[in-house]
């Protein structure tokens, strides 16, 4: 089941976004709060750099995922073990941390990864849901192609494809968010 995010949109950034009742998403500061990690329950941390910078706090699970944000990277490898593992998590009763260096590329696309796998959504709807949580998420052009291969995989289908612009190739959904958006 999933529910909106409960932390204040001006805390996002810094703090830990909560996606669903077991999957948060996080920057590395926010990561290395244990005061945050015990008061969200946390009990396994995913982080998703290209080296280790720390150890778990005691008692918590530690996966650390060696990926660079770079398009050329293959986060994909590791869509299915993560998603599983975020999944295995749930169903012992624990909560999962996701993080990168800045929470918006690469923890972001293995969240999205996750709610397609074991929540049942379609990749637009789970951005449209990381997003509500923590606007600031955007990965990488790189992921967003692995994404979409991800969904044809699972689904036979896609609901987000790459289209051209001025700044290169990105997902449509960018560009139907920017004519979505009014002037203050």
């Amino acid at each position: 089941a999933t529910s909106p995010c409960s932390e204040p949109v001006h805390h996002l950034n810094i703090g830990l976004c909560k996606v669903t009742d077991c999957l948060y998403l996080s920057n590395s500061s926010a990561a290395n709060d244990v005061h945050q990690l015990n008061g969200h329950h946390i009990t396994c941390i995913i982080t998703v750099t290209e080296t280790r910078h720390s150890s778990a706090p005691p008692g918590m699970d530690c996966i650390h995922i060696p990926v660079c944000d770079s398009p050329e990277a293959a986060l994909c490898e590791h869509f299915e073990e993560v998603s599983d593992r975020i999944e295995e998590t749930r169903r012992s009763g624990g909560r999962v941390l996701v993080h990168c260096n800045a929470g918006v590329s690469r923890s972001a696309a293995l969240c999205l990864a996750y709610l397609m796998k074991h929540c049942g959504m379609t990749l637009l709807e789970a951005h449209t849901l990381l997003r509500s949580c923590r606007p600031i998420v955007r990965p990488n052009y790189g992921f967003w192609k692995q994404l979409i291969r991800f969904e044809m995989d699972l689904r036979g289908m896609n609901s987000v494809q790459m289209v051209s612009s001025s700044m290169g190739e990105i997902p449509d959904i960018y560009q139907t968010q920017a004519r979505n958006m009014t002037p203050l």
